[in-house]
């Protein structure tokens, strides 16, 4: 954030109109600020250098690089900017792929204003629910092998336990296990009769030993890794 707290927000789009669209939602909020657009994945990347945004709209679908490519070389960098997936359709192969290459959270284009306001601030509070119902199907269908994913991303079918999860405590695995739920740190914290700041700290822990950068990265791992295991596909 810049130094009046604002949220500095990267368009990156290859159609002007929904960029034109998404930049006057946000600069209706006094908290938020549109600091650049790009039309394509690569120009996304020597933006987010240049101008180090907080967080990223990025399309999947777009000429030179795509966003999947883009959101990878970004994530890789070590930069500290999240990116917010935009896609087409709920149940999307590239959505999927987008969290596997280091995105925080993905959108629907036709997300409604206050919902896209709000995915921002919660994003660059590195505190997303990144489970809700529309993305634990997204997950059960691509990590575990039962949709067909996009070009370049294989689903995962472990067949061993990730030796990192040993270095986690039982409390923390239960941690893990609810955070794959979709639960706040609040639900979390209900659940377990815990102070909201010990969810906090465990959930800090959990990102640490796993390498991961964010709560999203580590749902999409306790998928992949199996200690998740998909339920039923209707819920």
């Amino acid at each position: 954030m810049n130094d009046a707290g604002r949220i500095r927000v990267l368009l990156v789009d290859d159609q002007p109109l929904l960029r034109m669209g998404f930049r006057l939602i946000l600069e209706g909020e006094d908290d938020l600020e549109v600091v650049g657009e790009a039309a394509d994945g690569a120009e996304a990347i020597g933006r987010v250098r240049e101008l180090s945004p907080d967080v990223v709209l990025m399309d999947v679908r777009m000429p030179v690089l795509d966003g999947i490519g883009a959101t990878r070389a970004i994530t890789g960098s070590g930069s500290g900017s999240r990116i917010i997936i935009l896609t087409t359709f709920d149940l999307d192969e590239y959505a999927f792929a987008g969290l596997q290459a280091g995105a925080s959270a993905f959108l629907l284009k036709d997300v409604a204003p206050a919902d896209l306001v709000r995915a921002v601030r919660v994003v660059a509070s590195g505190d997303a629910v990144v489970a809700p119902r529309i993305t634990r199907r997204l997950l059960e269908t691509y990590v575990r092998g039962n949709g067909s994913p996009a070009p370049g991303v294989t689903a995962a079918s472990p067949t061993h336990r990730d030796p990192l999860l040993e270095d986690l405590t039982p409390r923390e695995t239960e941690m893990l296990e609810a955070m794959s739920e979709g639960l706040s740190n609040a639900e979390i914290a209900h659940r377990y009769f815990l102070s909201e700041a010990t969810v906090k700290t465990h959930v800090r822990r959990i990102l640490t030993k796993l390498h991961l950068r964010d709560r999203v990265q580590a749902v999409v791992y306790a998928y992949e890794t199996g200690l998740v295991t998909p339920s039923n596909p209707d819920y």
